[in-house]
């Protein structure tokens, strides 16, 4: 069966790096991206070097139109996905509960929640033996401030990724006799563009104190957890929330 895997999010940071490993494994990979076409395109060529297969989508996984259009974009030029990484997501600036307004609430929840539904209803309908498909893998960006709260700075956001955990957990159980495996990845803090949206851009070297292993990760480390929860070595394990994240 040929591997088809949809990487959100995969301009930059984690889903960049997911989606040049995931050539490397022999995935025909597409990215889909919000507004970055420029860096998008390098992770094509990139992939297209190595003698990989590529392709991208503008989309924002937010909009049901959008998401639709990116699955089916897919099936024209690879076929159905056999994998998804849901790894699009956004983070605001930092900030107190107090100080947060309900269209950031929405901005945040719409990205790192809606999204990842919408992107997982898609695959399910291609990948589930329910709907005549051979199964797959659908792997979940998620992140150890699920359980840490992310106080002071953006608490929302660890609260969007406690709602993957769930969905990780719930969808798992719901897919799993009919060849779907759902796993989550949660990274700590690493070294992606991520934290220049929350106004620090520096913030990992700020926090790598507080981490056991006293380092910040590298997005090429939660890519090589990605892809192999992705691969059939994995083949045992659904519903598992896997923290990447030095020991926190």
């Amino acid at each position: 069966m040929r591997k088809i895997v949809i990487v959100t999010g995969g301009s930059r940071g984690i889903g960049a790096a997911t989606a040049k490993l995931a050539a490397k494994a022999g995935y025909r990979v597409c990215i889909a991206y919000r507004h970055r076409e420029t860096a998008a395109a390098e992770v094509i060529a990139a992939i297209d070097r190595d003698g990989g297969e590529a392709m991208a989508v503008p989309a924002d996984v937010g909009r049901e139109a959008d998401v639709v259009r990116l699955f089916e974009a897919v099936d024209r030029r690879f076929g159905e996905a056999t994998a998804l990484v849901n790894n699009a997501g956004i983070l605001e600036r930092q900030m107190r509960v107090e100080e947060m307004d309900a269209d950031r609430l929405t901005r945040v929840f719409n990205a790192n929640v809606v999204g990842s539904f919408l992107c997982a209803r898609e695959a399910v309908r291609r990948m589930s033996t329910r709907h005549g498909g051979h199964g797959g893998a659908i792997v979940n960006v998620s992140s150890v401030a699920a359980r840490l709260g992310s106080p002071n700075e953006y608490i929302d956001y660890a609260a969007s990724k406690a709602a993957i955990d769930t969905l990780t957990v719930g969808l798992a159980k719901e897919v799993a006799a009919e060849g779907v495996r759902v796993n989550a990845v949660r990274p700590g803090s690493i070294y992606t563009e991520i934290h220049a949206s929350g106004g620090e851009p520096g913030r990992v070297d700020r926090v790598k104190a507080r981490i056991p292993m006293q380092r910040g990760g590298e997005a090429e480390e939660i890519a090589r957890a990605i892809v192999w929860l992705l691969s059939d070595e994995a083949s045992y394990m659904t519903g598992s929330l896997v923290d990447v994240a030095g020991g926190l």
